[in-house]
C-alpha cells in the first residue's frame, strides 16, 4: 500500500470561512455577507466578518502549514477583493490582487504548492442584484471568465487551478432548499423568491458553461507559458443499497451519485447530462447548445473530489415531486438489517465510513476513464467538540482515526485498484465559519479561539498527517 513519490498533501480552506477583514483594502460585499445579515439564516447569528482573521495573518498561517509538514495548500480567492462589484466592466481592485500574489509567493518560498479555487460560493453581491447572478445564462459565464483571466494573469506561478467548488451546493442549497446564500426556495415561509423545481438546474448549467469558458481561456492564453493545470471540484457521498436484494435500491445507489456528481461530471467528460436526470427532470434540465458542448466537454485537466461520508440508499415508489433533487430516493444511516454506516458527528449529514471513500474513488475512476484526481476536501466534525475544554479539543482522537482510515482507504484505491490520485487536502486547516452552522461546528485540525484574538492551537490530528504520509509515500 503506497502513494507515488510526488504525491502532494496538505490542507484546504475557503475565503469567506477564514479571511475576515470584510471591508479591508476595498473588498466588496458577497452574497454571503447579505445572507448572514438576515435574521435566522445562520445558526448562531454570526457571519464571516472576522472569522479567523486570516487575511491579516497569512504569515502565521503559512508558518502553521510549514510546521505540520504540508506540501500543498488549497485556498480560495474572494472575487469581491479582486472586482468588488464583480462584472467585466467594473473596476479592478489592485490591493486585492497584490494580497494574493504575495500570499502565493510566500507559500512557494515555504515549499508549499498552492491550489487556488476561483469560486467557493462567495459570489459578488453586485452581480446577484444586477442580473440574478448564477441564474443568468448570458452574463454570468462572461463575468466569471473575465475574473478568471484576471487571476491567471496576476498569478502565473500557480500550477493548480480549480474553477468552482461544489457546484451542487451552490445550486441545490442556494436555489432549492434555500439553506445557503442567496437563499432562494419555493418555500415562501423562508424566501420571497425562488423556484425549487427549476432554478437549481439553471444555476448548475450556467456554472458548467462558466467553468468551460474559464478553462478555454486558461488553455488558450495562459497554459502554454505557465504550464499549469485546471479542473473543477465536485462533491459526493458513497452509496450502498438499503436492501442489497432489491434491484430498485441497487439502481438507486448509482442514481444518487449521478444526481450529485455526474450532473456536472458527465457533461465535462461526455458532453451531456446523465440519462437518469433527463428522465426525471425532462425540460426543466437546460439543453446544451453546440457552442456550450464545445466549451464544456473535455474541460478538466484533473478531477477534484470532495468527500466526507456514505449512506444507505432506499428507492421511493411512485412519481417524484417537482422539487426533488436526490433522484427520488431516501438517504439513510441504517440498512434493512439495522446495520449503522458509522458513528455520529456534529454534522447531521456526516458519518465516517472509510470503505466508501475507496469504493467511490473506484466508481469515479471507472466511469470517467481513470482521470487524474486530487482529493480536494476530506475531513470530519466531532460531536460536541465546540462544548469541550481546550484540553479535550486538542486531543481529537476521533478525527485522527478518521484521517488514518480514510487516507489508508485512498492509498489502497491507488495501489490496489489503480485509481490515479495525485494529492490529498484535508478539510480543514483550522476551525472556521461553517456556513449556515456558523461557529457551532468545528472541522479544523487547528483549534481557533474566536474569543481570544483568533489564537491558533494545533490539535492532535494536525500533527498526525505528516507521519501517516511519510509511511505511505514512496521514497525513491
Amino acid at each position: 500500500m503506497s502513494l507515488p513519490k510526488d504525491f502532494l498533501w496538505g490542507f484546504a480552506t475557503a475565503s469567506y470561512q477564514i479571511e475576515g477583514a470584510a471591508e479591508t483594502d476595498g473588498r466588496g460585499p458577497s452574497i454571503w455577507d447579505t445572507f448572514c445579515a438576515v435574521p435566522g439564516k445562520i445558526a448562531d447569528g454570526s457571519s464571516g466578518v472576522v472569522a479567523c482573521d486570516s487575511y491579516n495573518r497569512t504569515s502565521e498561517d503559512i508558518g502553521l502549514l510549514k510546521s505540520l509538514g504540508a506540501t500543498a495548500y488549497r485556498f480560495s480567492i474572494a472575487w469581491t477583493r479582486i472586482i468588488p462589484l464583480g462584472g467585466r466592466n467594473d473596476p479592478i481592485n489592485q490591493k486585492g490582487i497584490d494580497h494574493y500574489v504575495k500570499f502565493v509567493d510566500d507559500l512557494l518560498a515555504a515549499g508549499i504548492q498552492p491550489f487556488i479555487t476561483l469560486f467557493h460560493w462567495d459570489l459578488p453581491d453586485g452581480l446577484d442584484k444586477r442580473y440574478g447572478g448564477l441564474l443568468n445564462r448570458e452574463e454570468f459565464p462572461l463575468d466569471f471568465e473575465h475574473y478568471a483571466r484576471t487571476m491567471f494573469k496576476a498569478i502565473p506561478k500557480c500550477q493548480h487551478w480549480i474553477t468552482f467548488n461544489e457546484p451542487w451546493c451552490s445550486s441545490i442549497l442556494g436555489y432549492n432548499t434555500g439553506y445557503f446564500a442567496p437563499g432562494h426556495t419555493s418555500d415562501r415561509s423562508r424566501s420571497a423568491v425562488g423556484d425549487s423545481a427549476r432554478e437549481p438546474w439553471i444555476s448548475g448549467h450556467n456554472i458548467l458553461v462558466a467553468h468551460g469558458r474559464a478553462v478555454k481561456a486558461y488553455r488558450d492564453d495562459f497554459k502554454p507559458l505557465q504550464g499549469g493545470e485546471i479542473g473543477i471540484t465536485l462533491n459526493g457521498d458513497a452509496t450502498y443499497p438499503w436492501d442489497p436484494e432489491d434491484p430498485a435500491d441497487v439502481e438507486a445507489c448509482d442514481r444518487k451519485i449521478e444526481f450529485a456528481i455526474s450532473w456536472f461530471a458527465d457533461p465535462i467528460y461526455f458532453g451531456h447530462y446523465p440519462e437518469s436526470m433527463l428522465k426525471q427532470l425532462g425540460d426543466r434540465l437546460p439543453t446544451f447548445t453546440a457552442e456550450e458542448v464545445a466549451l464544456v466537454k473535455g474541460s478538466n485537466d484533473f478531477y477534484g473530489m470532495n468527500h466526507y461520508t456514505a449512506n444507505y440508499i432506499k428507492h421511493k415508489p411512485g412519481s417524484p415531486p417537482e422539487d426533488d433533487f436526490l433522484g427520488h430516493l431516501e438517504t439513510l444511516f441504517y440498512n434493512k438489517n439495522g446495520d449503522c454506516i458509522g458513528p455520529e458527528t456534529q454534522s447531521f449529514w456526516l458519518r465516517p465510513h472509510a470503505q466508501g471513500f475507496r469504493d467511490l474513488l473506484g466508481w469515479l475512476s471507472r466511469r470517467y476513464g481513470n482521470p487524474k484526481m486530487y482529493v480536494t476536501e476530506n475531513g470530519t466534525s466531532l460531536k460536541g467538540e465546540n462544548d469541550m475544554s481546550l484540553e479535550k479539543i486538542v486531543e481529537d482522537d476521533f478525527r485522527v482515526k478518521y484521517f488514518d482510515d480514510y487516507v489508508r482507504a485512498m492509498a489502497k484505491a491507488v495501489s490496489e485498484d489503480g485509481v490515479d490520485v495525485r494529492g490529498y487536502l484535508a478539510w480543514s486547516l483550522m476551525d472556521n465559519f461553517e456556513w449556515a452552522e456558523g461557529y457551532e461546528t468545528r472541522f479544523g485540525v487547528t483549534y481557533v479561539d474566536y474569543v481570544n484574538d483568533q489564537k491558533r492551537h494545533p490539535k492532535k490530528s494536525a500533527k498526525s498527517l505528516q507521519p501517516l504520509f511519510d509511511t505511505l509515500i514512496k521514497k525513491d
